[in-house]
């Protein structure tokens, strides 16, 4: 028992660690080369934050197999060598409310911050906000958790008489109860006036969990429900739209012509932002005039790719067109493979969350029988799918950003991916990592009970006063499947036609 112990912290210590790296990894690759050797403070929050997201997923199959560490133990005290999970969790969350709230807005606004000004004006101007922001929202934790920071559980009051040890028990359906007298102590018989509710006050650590749970939940419900159908169709939709063969040199100048034309005005557009920026006019018509030159830049970026794609030059060219032609492949498949994952995700939360009582446990089933075949199988496929949620979360809020003015975009690209753009991602997935770990210990509670996750995002977050009628009538997941039909409805009606050239831009006046 001790070795299998010691082993799981030894394998925690080493995914960590690789998870570290691996962040490092993605954060120098994907950055902007205009960011290189500069905003260290942003890299690190990025790095810290995107391990902090990655581990949160993990601990629930470490959960599981933390629970398994005493499950066959022959002496009480075997659960108590075994990590401190429920311990862990509040531990991780609290970081993470910290990193969403106060460090990712105080590195976003400093970055973002007029590079005009001196650093430490930029810090006092950071400063300003994350202050403000923190007395909100330590006054709205302090009257909320007041008020309701209390979990309502309903049980029922059961009692039986007494008598000495019997040599047998003679127990049927008219007599389940141990000697005489009026008493109720079968709970499968009990009449409702033997249900009561007792009241217990949650931990200040568990109601702030709770309600980053119930505002990740939200935006998870809107970008998941959404990226789940788009993710594998945006994937399959590109390779029916992809150029089935090499324009012409005439085409080819025609097109990049239009382009830079484009590219001025989106430049004219710019400067213009510029300044008022300067002049001090930044009100709700400039921010919205942002956003709009954001969009339509990003659209520009896509039209030259698409054009260079085309028409590829160089030396290398009959190389570029068949290496573009294995891409759409690749994303064909990984279309193919993303939607059969979808449709396992909709239809296991259908049959298993929705339908009372449950039609199958489906997907916990297929862990389980992973599990037996080989013990990191099981793991392995809890955490794709976990890890799958959040993927689908960033494809939401692409889309809505390309078809929603006042969702902003913020891009993830190669080589090409701004601070500012890496902090909203990593806010956006620790936010929704919360909301993915209560989402999967819920869809998959057969394959995870008796962990300490369940006790916290099971038990105590869906009986706190006010909050548990969510989940009581399964808002999120209602949420959920309705966006996904509908965004699957909106694709299968005009995903396969081809982006029209947008006119003239000019700011809205």
């Amino acid at each position: 028992m001790g070795d299998f112990n010691l082993a799981l912290v030894v394998v925690a210590i080493v995914v960590c660690i690789l998870v570290f790296l691996f962040n490092i990894y993605l954060l120098i690759n994907y950055q902007h080369p205009d960011d290189a050797n500069q905003a260290y403070f942003p890299k690190f929050v990025v790095v810290f934050g995107l391990s902090i997201a990655a581990i949160s997923i993990l601990m629930l199959p470490a959960d599981v197999a933390n629970r398994q560490a005493c499950r066959h133990a022959i002496y009480n005290g075997a659960c108590n060598l075994t990590l401190p999970m429920k311990q862990l969790w509040l531990a991780i969350y609290i970081v993470d409310a910290v990193l969403v709230f106060f460090v990712i807005p105080f590195a976003m606004f400093y970055y973002e911050g007029d590079q005009d000004k001196t650093i430490g004006k930029r810090i006092k101007s950071a400063m300003c906000w994350v202050v403000t922001t923190a007395i909100v929202c330590a006054l709205l934790l302090g009257i909320l958790y007041g008020l309701a920071g209390k979990a309502d559980f309903t049980v029922r009051h059961l009692s039986s008489a007494t008598t000495s040890f019997p040599n047998s028990f003679d127990f049927n359906i008219g007599q389940q109860c141990i000697g005489n007298g009026a008493r109720q102590c079968s709970a499968y018989l009990a009449n409702a006036s033997s249900e009561t509710t007792w009241t217990m006050h949650a931990t200040f650590p568990e109601y702030v969990v709770a309600l980053a749970t119930i505002v990740g939940s939200v935006l998870f419900t809107i970008f998941g429900g959404v990226g789940i159908a788009c993710l594998p169709l945006g994937l399959i939709f590109s390779f029916i739209r992809r150029p089935k063969a090499v324009i012409t040199r005439s085409q080819y100048i025609k097109e990049a012509t239009e382009l830079g034309k484009k590219a001025k005005e989106l430049k004219k557009a710019a400067d213009a932002l510029h300044q008022e920026e300067r002049s001090g006019a930044k009100g709700r018509k400039w921010r919205k005039n942002v956003k709009a030159v954001e969009k339509e830049l990003l659209l520009l970026e896509d039209d030259v790719k698409a054009l260079e794609e085309m028409y590829p030059q160089g030396e290398k060219a009959e190389t570029a067109w068949a290496m573009t032609v294995l891409g759409y492949l690749a994303k064909l498949i990984l279309g193919v493979l993303g939607l059969i994952v979808s449709v396992a995700w909709v239809a296991h939360i259908v049959i298993y969350l929705l339908i009372d009582p449950p039609f199958s446990s489906f997907l916990n089933e297929v862990f389980i029988k992973l599990d037996d075949i080989w013990g990191l199988l099981g793991t392995a496929a809890f955490a794709f799918f976990c890890f799958y949620l959040l993927l689908a979360v960033i494809a939401g809020a692409m889309m809505l950003g390309l078809k929603l003015v006042f969702v902003t975009i913020h891009p993830m690209k190669w080589g090409s991916t701004l601070m500012n753009s890496f902090l909203f991602n990593v806010g956006l997935i620790l936010l929704c990592s919360i909301s993915v770990i209560q989402f999967c210990a819920t869809a998959f509670a057969y394959y995870a009970q008796a962990t300490a996750a369940q006790e916290i995002f099971g038990h105590n977050l869906q009986s706190l006063r006010g909050i548990k009628y969510l989940y009581k009538y399964n808002v999120f997941q209602i949420g959920f499947i309705v966006l996904a039909g509908l965004t699957f409805v909106y694709y299968a009606a005009f995903g396969w036609r081809r982006k029209k050239p947008s006119g003239r831009f000019q700011l809205s006046s």
